[in-house]
């Protein structure tokens, strides 16, 4: 469906009509997309930043939390005012400023096996911007079990990692079949992260999102991207969907939500 773009939107988005490759058609690709972010923290504050000025016409922002000063050294969407605010509301108002072309639906609740598949589902891509193994294998099942394709990013320390999904690639389980041992998880709120490293990743996760709405480029899918901020050492592993996968394989034991019990490191100030 061609729906043309006012003056104001080809100013507005004058250097994508310019790319060879994109032009008017990606951009009303665009548009038309509903972006389900979850988490609006070191990740999801990069990401829903570039979306929101990339005219991604629907942005679901679902995060439960409050800002806290701890939170500003990297979660770029919020401000020293907004301390004690929900994020979803500090978030909406930064992304409403940045284009009004928009539309913002939030979710200030945490993401639960009550509540994912009605809150996935309106959605054409998600992405994985939380900090908890709980929630992420719970985003992967869901969006698996949907159909829907989304981007998992995680960073911890000075590194980070990310990989993009779609129906018939592999899923988060191909490469991780189980969540580690809570003994053996580390949070940034007991390790600690470096703040420009959630800028780093974000911005791939935007960059994810936005190749698979517009239909430009090769997305990661069945690759694993890894970075290492000390060295800036970037490292690509190509992988096969895992055909024995419990959730995604070809005989999947997995085909209802479960959530794990891991806390979120938001709740560790």
């Amino acid at each position: 469906m061609t729906m043309g773009l006012s003056n104001t939107q080809k100013q507005r988005y004058s250097r994508h009509l310019l790319l060879d490759g994109f032009g008017q058609a990606a951009q009303e690709r665009l548009l038309q997309s509903k972006v389900l972010i979850v988490g609006t923290g070191g990740l999801g504050s990069p990401t829903s930043l570039y979306l929101a000025a990339a005219g991604v016409g629907c942005i679901g922002l679902i995060d439960g939390d409050v800002v806290s000063l701890s939170n500003l050294q990297r979660q770029v969407i919020h401000t020293t005012p907004d301390v004690g605010r929900a994020k979803v509301d500090s978030a909406e108002a930064k992304l409403t400023a940045i284009n009004p072309d928009i539309s913002i639906v939030k979710h200030d609740v945490f993401l639960s096996e009550d509540n994912a598949m009605e809150l996935i589902r309106p959605y054409d891509f998600v992405i994985d911007g939380t900090d908890n193994f709980s929630a992420k294998y719970l985003i992967n099942d869901a969006c698996v079990l949907l159909g829907k394709p989304f981007c998992s990013g995680g960073i911890n320390r000075y590194s980070g990692q990310v990989m993009t999904h779609k129906p018939g690639t592999a899923c988060y389980r191909c490469f991780f079949p189980e969540p580690p041992a809570p003994s053996e998880v580390e949070t940034c709120a007991t390790v600690g992260v470096l703040s420009s490293i959630a800028g780093m990743l974000g911005t791939v996760q935007a960059t994810e999102a936005i190749k698979c709405l517009a239909g430009v480029g090769t997305p990661l899918f069945n690759a694993l991207l890894t970075f290492d901020a000390l060295t800036m050492n970037w490292q690509r592993f190509d992988f096969q969907k895992n055909e024995e996968c419990a959730l995604c394989g070809q005989h999947p034991s997995i085909t209802r939500l479960e959530e794990y019990a891991f806390q979120p490191c938001s709740k560790k100030k």
